[in-house]
């Protein structure tokens, strides 16, 4: 990806309700901070004026949440029925999210499980930093799981690392980092949980690669393009494949088509407990508000 700016903001998809960019690595969504100008949602203002939301504090609805450090896809709703459609998908864990790493050493193990529970450091001066069940000053751990599965050996900048697709199936902060920590392999330029010693890469090398979200009006699925290729970064040097990431893209792609027809087998049998709510009864834009939103999108080409 370019350096960033206030223009250059790369578009995976968009429609009439939603956008799904591919954000910048070290952007913050918002902040708060009055020096702190370039952020995600400063860049949408820039890019997509006519479509801030007034009614939200930062102009924009942001379904889910990335790291400062972290890039990749981040799904944006576009008014509150459709944040409210996104809602319901993440509640009922129908979304399937998979990020790309690079990790320092080699993982032996192709595919695992991981379960540490992750609660927040007490610890004086790292109050910022989350940290796993049973280190010291670890306050309320909850029940986490991520999956990690190994795509490639190889090298960065000489250092043995290896290329990994990870998916998170719970959302606690900094939830992958912590994991990967956890287990000896922590990601590549990752300041923090390497305790101030991975300062050398450019960036943090973790990526949201692949985002499913099935709502009920619409299907977004996208993949961010994959920065952690030799031809965008010549410190990464591959040596051996595990898996093909297609493969296991398409693996995961299942699954959640799967989880997803269970579930509507489930509501069948029950009845859906939240039953739509009459158009009539909802507070919806006008027809004149949607019309002009779906032109402003019209103009924009997808990147």
């Amino acid at each position: 990806m370019e350096p960033v700016s206030i223009d250059n903001l790369s578009i995976l998809y968009q429609s009439a309700d939603f956008i799904v960019v591919n954000k910048h690595w070290d952007v913050r969504i918002d902040s708060k901070m009055w020096y702190e100008k370039l952020t995600l949602q400063s860049q949408l203002k820039y890019r997509f004026p006519e479509l801030a939301d007034p009614d939200t504090y930062y102009g924009f609805r942001f379904c889910h949440q990335l790291d400062f450090s972290t890039s990749g896809a981040l799904c944006v709703a576009l008014n509150k029925t459709a944040a409210g459609n996104a809602y319901k998908s993440f509640k009922e864990r129908l979304v399937t999210k998979a990020y790309l790493a690079l990790v320092r050493g080699h993982v032996q193990t192709e595919r695992m499980t991981i379960r540490y529970a992750i609660g927040k450091n007490t610890t004086e001066g790292l109050t910022h930093m989350m940290c796993i069940e049973g280190t010291k000053g670890c306050e309320n751990p909850k029940p986490c799981q991520s999956e990690l599965m190994v795509l490639e050996h190889g090298l960065y900048s000489g250092d043995p690392v290896t290329k990994v697709l990870l998916q998170p199936l719970t959302g606690r902060t900094h939830q992958l980092r912590v994991h990967c920590s956890a287990i000896g392999h922590p990601v590549v330029g990752d300041f923090t949980y390497s305790f101030k010693k991975d300062s050398v890469p450019y960036r943090m090398m973790l990526h949201a690669y692949y985002l499913r979200i099935p709502t009920c009006t619409e299907l977004i699925e996208v993949s961010a393009p994959d920065p952690f290729v030799p031809t965008s970064d010549s410190n990464w040097a591959p040596q051996h494949a595990t898996h093909p990431l297609d493969e296991l893209i398409q693996e995961l792609k299942e699954k959640s088509i799967q989880a997803l027809e269970e579930e509507e087998s489930q509501e069948q049998l029950l009845g859906d407990p939240n039953p739509e709510i009459p158009p009539e009864a909802k507070s919806l834009e006008t027809k004149e508000q949607r019309a002009k939103c779906e032109q402003w999108l019209a103009e924009w080409a997808l990147e």
